[in-house]
């Protein structure tokens, strides 16, 4: 039996307008710049307005709507709403570009080289090496990487060149011909399975009869996880060196390319890109002033061609085709309406969360000194905007500002804190520059172990376990206190 009873539901449902809003917010200049060139060409209801303009009077329009006797379109909008001047309350304070805007010029962008794999079919083609041994070089120049290495397996090249190309050989032949042609090919080092392989063929073109170079040939052959590992007092015992005969021998080497790929273009065509800030901040009289990129903030308005041509589908009540036109028209200024309010709500959203990391870190802004950084996270500039923790992400992803101090990545200005001996709290950044400042002045012969750095940071007043010295090391890219080591 069926039963009808009435429920009552909460629920949360984001609108379109609030969506929309949400995907602005995270866009940087670029992406914005785009995604905006983007919706005004989908939607010709919205355009740009390059000049301030004094309000239209539509009076004249909306009295055309109410005349006697007549009986308004039947659809599910008001037509008037869309009628009137809508400069005002829509537009935004700024032109969409700046006057001292330079052209884009995409010639000074472009540049084009040789590939690596086109320099080397060039070489193979005027090796003495017959019809089907050439097949096989080309086929493993093909599978090279830009780096110039040979990744694969022989195995697996065998199995291709018999199922692809119809070649039936051996692993020996293969190889051979990897050894014997293409790794004779230059740059010297191409076509190597690994790098020692890689650097071993290039110290061998050098001249032998050098101490250091042979000295050096010898270490990279049999002593090569003694190098790496730089364990430097094992490779002296094993060859009865003195240390000078070793450092010469680390100098060949050190002028050896691990990428012998590296100067060939490998996509013919590569593109400059440059960072465009999205924030201006600027230091007047010791007061910090944020602004927003002027690219940010676009004039735009409703077309008035588009209110126009729905005046004029408004007169005729009758025609089905004007009424489904008149529906299109009033779904393109929704559309239009409410993008420009998105608009604007993101530059609101933009300044309220510049300004508020402004207030917070006055004092970096003010010296440029990094340790000025007070430790700050995204609740807090939740706090002060009362914008969601979401929101506050949104706004600071891949968004840079200018500052007096050069371009800063705003994410670079969020860090924890860390209670000192005397109870202050210090950012993580600060503590990761003083770890950074004692490294670099250690003595390279005698690096410092992770249990020495916890000693000398606590002297300095940051009480921090082993294991935060070797996370925040990690983090600013610094090996482990053996692999420091310099002669």
């Amino acid at each position: 039996m069926l039963k009808q009873h009435l429920q009552l539901k909460l629920g949360q449902k984001l609108a379109p307008q609030q969506i929309q809003l949400m995907k602005l917010i995270q866009l940087h200049t670029l992406e914005f710049e785009e995604e905006l060139e983007r919706e005004l060409e989908e939607n010709p209801a919205l355009e740009i307005a390059k000049e301030e303009s004094k309000e239209d009077d539509y009076s004249s329009l909306e009295d055309s709507f109410e005349t006697e006797g007549t009986e308004s379109i039947e659809t599910d909008f008001d037509v008037d709403q869309y009628l009137y001047d809508d400069e005002p309350s829509y537009k935004t304070s700024s032109s969409n570009y700046s006057s001292d805007d330079e052209e884009f010029d995409n010639e000074s962008l472009l540049t084009e080289g040789q590939s690596l794999y086109d320099y080397l079919l060039e070489q193979i083609h005027l090796a003495n090496i017959n019809k089907e041994d050439l097949k096989i070089a080309e086929y493993l120049i093909g599978n090279l990487d830009t780096d110039g290495y040979l990744r694969r397996e022989i195995k697996s090249i065998v199995d291709d060149l018999a199922f692809s190309q119809g070649i039936y050989t051996t692993k020996e032949n293969v190889e051979d011909i990897l050894e014997n042609y293409v790794q004779k090919l230059d740059p010297p080092g191409v076509g190597a399975r690994g790098l020692q392989e890689c650097l071993l063929l290039q110290i061998e073109k050098k001249v032998s009869s050098d101490k250091a170079v042979s000295l050096a040939a010898n270490i990279l052959r049999h002593q090569f996880d003694a190098l790496t590992n730089k364990h430097y007092n094992k490779i002296i015992q094993k060859y009865d060196i003195e240390e000078e005969d070793l450092k010469d021998a680390l100098d060949e080497i050190s002028k050896l390319s691990p990428k012998v790929g590296g100067n060939f273009d490998t996509q013919t065509i590569t593109i400059n890109q440059e960072i465009i800030p999205d924030f201006v901040i600027q230091v007047k009289d010791g007061q910090v002033i944020p602004m927003l990129n002027s690219k940010n903030a676009p004039t735009l308005r409703v077309s008035e061609e588009y209110k126009d041509i729905l005046s004029t589908y408004s007169h005729d009540k009758n025609s089905a085709e004007h009424k489904q036109a008149a529906l299109f028209i009033k779904q393109k200024l929704d559309a239009a309406k409410w993008y420009i309010d998105a608009i604007n709500q993101r530059q609101n959203t933009l300044l309220q969360t510049i300004t508020a990391i402004v207030k917070f870190q006055k004092d970096y802004f003010l010296t440029g000194d990094e340790k000025s950084l007070r430790p700050m996270i995204l609740k807090d500039i939740a706090d002060i905007t009362g914008f969601d923790i979401s929101t506050i992400s949104r706004v600071v992803k891949s968004k840079y500002a200018d500052t007096p101090n050069g371009i800063i990545y705003l994410k670079d200005l969020f860090s924890d804190s860390l209670t000192n001996d005397d109870g202050e709290e210090v950012s993580t950044k600060e503590i990761k520059m003083h770890l950074q400042e004692v490294i670099s002045k250690e003595n390279k012969r005698k690096p410092l172990t992770d249990d020495a750095l916890v000693v000398i940071l606590k002297e300095q007043g940051y009480n921090i376990a082993r294991r935060t010295i070797a996370k925040y090391r990690e983090q600013l890219n610094i090996p482990v206190a053996r692999l420091r080591k310099e002669l």
